[in-house]
């Protein structure tokens, strides 16, 4: 079973400000609760190893997600992929100009690899995506 969220945030910032935070993957992962520690690798700053700790009975230590951003243009859009023996997620952020700022549209697909994985996150990712937009706004010095 695959999960899918797309949301949405509108911000009073440039999109290079939104950029500025989207492109980052130590900015992305710190927004994830269940990221509990993250090593970026030392290529431009494309790669990282998430260690996850989901609450699901077969998983009981945290899993190594290697993350990689696969396709960049900025300031405009962010993919990344992660794979894992547990999971593979990915997610897009697209920054689009608005009349007072930016629009941010995320999507975030998370395909399990191990029971309880998209159960998980079909109860949690739309909170996650909370989470995002809580540290987004809290860079930008701004409250929801």
């Amino acid at each position: 079973m695959t999960v899918r969220v797309e949301r949405t945030f509108e911000f009073d910032v440039s999109p290079e400000r939104v950029w500025k935070f989207i492109a980052d993957p130590e900015k992305r992962a710190r927004s994830i609760s269940v990221v509990t520690d993250f090593e970026l690798k030392e290529n431009d700053g494309r790669e990282a190893i998430w260690h996850v700790e989901l609450p699901i009975p077969l998983l009981d230590a945290s899993a190594k997600v290697r993350t990689e951003d696969v396709e960049r243009d900025p300031p405009r859009y962010v993919k990344f992929v992660g794979r894992s023996k547990i999971m593979r997620v990915s997610g897009e952020h697209e920054i689009r100009p608005t009349e007072n700022g930016s629009r941010l549209i995320n999507t975030f697909i998370v395909d399990g690899r191990l029971p309880g994985v998209e159960r998980f996150f079909e109860r949690n990712l739309d909170k996650e995506l909370d989470n995002l937009e809580t540290s987004l706004r809290a860079d930008f010095g701004v409250e929801a």
